[in-house]
Order: C-alpha cells, then structure tokens, then sequence
C-alpha cells in the first residue's frame, strides 16, 4: 500500500543547484514539513514530510520517529541520501552557495 503524504506547513527550506555535465545549471529545492503525529499510528510516533523538487521526483516523501525532533532529523538524513543517489542517477553535481557540502545536511556523522 502506497502512503500519500502532504507536506503541509514548511518549516525548512533549501535551495541548492544541479550542475549537468554540459554545464547546464538549474535549481533544485529541499523541503521539510512541520513534524506531526502519525495519522496511520497510536498517537505516540511522529511523521516529518518532505520533498525535493526539480530533481527526479517530486513526490512528498515522510520519515517516522518516536518524537517530532527524532522525525524531522530523520527527514534531514534522507534528504541527504536521496539527494546523494539522485545526483550520481541523474549525472550531475549539487553545490550549496557554490559548495559541494551542501551546506552540512548531514547531521549525523557518515559511516567510515
């Protein structure tokens, strides 16, 4: 079964830039929704809806957690990864203010 998730209210946003191989340049937007509990649950988990546009596709996305914050990092954390499988997907490089870091979505600390 396929959850349909609406974003609701933004409470962070990001835009970053795709940057093709032809040197093409376009942006590409994060988005995080206000952390709410889960609809489908017990009233104890949350969800963080989430979305990235103009980089494959563009459907609202949701991670869960035992609170708001557990969930809304969680967001943090797939962002990154999806952006991360999307950007090699799609063969282009994602800067944040001309950076490659992003502007430090990764929260928690990469695997070694």
């Amino acid at each position: 079964m396929t959850m349909i998730h609406e974003l609701g209210v933004v409470v962070a946003e990001r835009e970053l830039e795709a940057r093709g191989i032809n040197g093409e340049r376009r942006p590409v937007v994060v988005k995080l929704g206000k952390p709410h509990p889960d609809p489908l649950g017990d009233g104890k988990d949350w969800c963080c809806p989430h979305q990235i546009l103009g980089l494959g596709d563009e459907s609202v996305m949701a991670t869960f957690g035992v609170d708001s914050l557990q969930a809304f990092l969680l967001g943090v954390r797939h962002l990154k990864l999806e952006l991360t499988e999307r950007a090699a997907t799609g063969a282009v490089a994602l800067t944040w203010l001309g950076k490659p870091h992003l502007g430090r979505l990764n929260i928690y600390p990469e695997p070694e």
